[in-house]
């Protein structure tokens, strides 16, 4: 079966997208700009290649479809500029074999002025074709958030900004077949933009109710009943929760590599966020020590490990550096997650608790991490000598909260 989209990157962004168009009945072939990929269960698997779904042997066949939308990863680099060389990549890649009438779409976290002054000279420039007369290229932020079951690509609104206002209909017709509502900004730019605006706004928010974790101990208030209180409020605000730190694929984003300035909320928003893991390390060896017992040679277990909960996804998890910095002060660090079957961290293997409930009852001290849906905390709280709750998620007084 010939496929009408060739999805390219198959990772974070791709995979969601990729599977989309399956179960909208869209024959999809699937192509790797680079090792990262997504993961899927088997079952996922067999759902997707049943409907359609097939890898690209190799880059020709991405000249034989009629949409070709670009997911390559883009991780920050030594400067901590957006890397755009997987973006380049899957550029050139299609540029050879692409042919007229053929529309391209980024997907990927770019900044503003990636798709015009970046992927369309490389797109020309391969092709000998011109984009807006020969091809029609745009840029739609990709809005995943892996775990959602009551937001899914069909209920999440897409915004399309094309480089002529034939290439945004010729997107939006595209992705009209995959969600309900589909809205047009003004340009490639707007579009970029809101991907920048609802990162930013993520990651300040995120750094507000961690500045708050921090204020709130100090002055003995319990900060998740404020929360509880004020998102009873029904308009001027959004509840947002503190944690451990920050992770995921989306990362926040400055101007400083683009527009030559930085934005200073998300500058400060960073050095916040990036604090907490040090923050939730200072925490657990002071509650040791309230209790006579030094971090050093402590029996730490870290509960889940993955960047968010019910999922196996470990990209920019903060229990990485607290299992490092809680190793560098010489406690002995063992984890469970029942996502993550084996944790490697300092290129050495991390001890799995095979026993939750003994493995609670015997460590010094248990750190929630993450959340996952299986974990009892009323009965672990009951087992656990200490039990420090980064994620509000444990009753009323069974554990002391981050």
């Amino acid at each position: 079966m010939p496929a009408d989209l060739a999805v390219i990157g198959l990772g974070p962004f791709g995979l969601p997208l990729a599977q989309a168009a399956v179960a909208a009945g869209i024959p999809t072939l699937g192509y790797r700009t680079g090792p990262e990929t997504g993961s899927l269960s088997p079952a996922e698997l067999r759902r997707m290649l049943s409907g359609g779904f097939r890898h690209a042997t190799s880059p020709g066949e991405l000249g034989r479809v009629r949409t070709a939308v670009v997911c390559a990863p883009t991780p920050r680099d030594a400067d901590g500029a957006l890397d755009l060389g997987q973006v380049e990549a899957a550029a050139r890649a299609l540029a050879v074999h692409m042919r007229p009438h053929t529309t391209i779409i980024l997907e990927s976290p770019v900044p503003p002025g990636t798709t015009e002054e970046f992927l369309r000279p490389l797109l020309e420039k391969g092709s000998g074709l011109r984009a807006g007369r020969d091809f029609h290229l745009a840029y739609s932020p990709s809005r995943v958030d892996p775990g959602n079951r009551d937001f899914t690509p069909a209920n999440t609104p897409r915004v399309i900004g094309g480089l002529t206002p034939a290439c945004t209909e010729s997107a939006a017709a595209f992705y009209g077949r995959l969600t309900d509502k589909v809205v047009r900004a003004r340009g490639p730019r707007e579009a970029e933009t809101v991907e920048l605006l609802e990162t930013n706004f993520r990651h300040v928010n995120i750094a507000l109710v961690n500045e708050m974790a921090v204020l709130c101990h100090d002055l003995g208030v319990d900060l998740w009943d404020v929360i509880r209180c004020a998102e009873t409020k029904p308009f001027g605000f959004q509840a947002f929760r503190p944690g451990p730190g920050v992770g995921g694929h989306t990362v926040p984003q400055d101007l400083t590599h683009t527009a030559g300035r930085t934005l200073r909320m998300v500058e400060l928003a960073q050095q916040v966020n990036s604090q907490m893991p040090r923050y939730v390390v200072q925490r657990a060896a002071a509650l040791l020590n309230e209790h006579g017992k030094s971090a050093r040679g402590a029996r730490v277990l870290l509960l889940g490990v993955t960047y968010k909960p019910d999922l196996a996804d470990q990209h920019g998890t903060p229990a990485r550096e607290i299992a490092v910095r809680l190793m560098e002060l010489g406690a002995s660090v063992s984890y469970h997650d029942p996502h993550v079957p084996s944790w490697n961290v300092l290129d050495r293997p991390v001890p799995r608790a095979d026993s939750l409930y003994e493995a609670t009852a015997d460590a010094d001290l248990t750190i929630l991490l993450q959340h996952h849906r299986t974990y009892d905390l009323q009965g672990l709280s009951v087992k656990a000598q200490l039990l420090l709750d980064t994620r509000g998620a444990a009753p009323t007084g069974a554990a002391h909260r981050l």
